[in-house]
């Protein structure tokens, strides 16, 4: 049984040598401050490019406490706060008691956030038309599908609880 756990380990190691890497340059794509900053202008949006992150987090999580916020970000929860406090008061996102402990109080994303984090999903489809110019459908169909199940995979393993 052993030999055939190794060879399915060697079975996965150069293709996942090859997936790592893809998955750090995408990743250090992602969090390029000129990845923002072209979402941003081709959503037509002013925003500052540190609050544009926290602003998507809130629309896809929330309602959303600071510090799963900080921890979803990678940031400190005392700077996560002070920028949800500049989200509230440009009127992107609203703080509401957590249902089960009052004293918790999560961000939910605006109407008016939420017609923000709309144009940059359109902006986003727009650039996605871009960069999938020329790819045959089944492909993106199939890396959509793969990476969801990679994601899922991952979210698994890395649970708390």
């Amino acid at each position: 049984m052993t030999s055939r756990k190794t060879v399915q380990n060697t079975h996965i190691e150069a293709p996942f040598r090859v997936l790592h890497s893809a998955l750090v340059d995408v990743t250090v794509f992602m969090n390029r401050p000129q990845a923002d900053e072209a979402m941003l202008r081709e959503a037509g949006i002013s925003l500052d490019r540190a609050l544009f992150p926290l602003l998507l987090g809130i629309e896809r999580f929330g309602p959303i406490g600071v510090v799963d916020l900080a921890d979803r970000a990678g940031r400190d929860h005392t700077t996560v706060s002070r920028q949800v406090a500049k989200l509230e008061s440009l009127g992107l996102v609203e703080r509401q008691a957590d249902a089960r402990d009052r004293r918790v109080r999560n961000a939910v994303i605006s109407p008016k956030g939420k017609a923000m984090t709309d144009q940059v999903d359109a902006a986003r489809m727009r650039m996605a038309h871009a960069l999938f110019e020329g790819w045959d459908p089944a492909d993106i169909e199939q890396l959509s599908r793969l990476m969801r199940r990679f994601a899922d995979g991952i979210a698994t393993m890395t649970k708390d609880d």
